[in-house]
């Protein structure tokens, strides 16, 4: 029987994958910079929403003292992206853990997201 690192995709073949959960993480950063200097602007109030900024964004605005509202829901919808993204991973991982050897790519992702038992 092997090991359960061994049945995990290597390394070198996720560094494809970073780019997409780094890139709104520096965006986040970006935005934050500006909602700094007007935490009450629109684009502070849309940042804090969206669940792949809000963590930055949200956490940079409350020293500014924002509506108990914008908490609530940034929380709701943070939590609802949680759920939805563990979702996905999860169809994506129930395919994926048996194509053990084979090159990953995001055309077989989507096929594994898609795949029908």
């Amino acid at each position: 029987m092997q090991p359960l690192a061994l049945l995990l995709i290597p390394e070198t073949d996720t560094q494809q994958f970073m780019l997409p959960i780094t890139i709104p993480l520096i965006f986040a950063y970006v935005v934050s910079t500006i909602v700094m200097q007007n935490p009450e602007s629109k684009l502070g109030y849309w940042f804090s929403l969206i669940p792949f900024t809000s963590p930055v964004v949200m956490m940079v605005r409350m020293p500014f003292d924002p509506p108990w509202i914008d908490i609530i829901i940034s929380m709701i919808l943070l939590i609802a992206g949680f759920i939805f993204t563990t979702w996905i991973a999860a169809r994506i991982y129930r395919t994926g853990i048996l194509m053990y050897g084979k090159k990953v790519t995001w055309k077989e992702m989507g096929k594994w997201l898609f795949y029908k038992e």
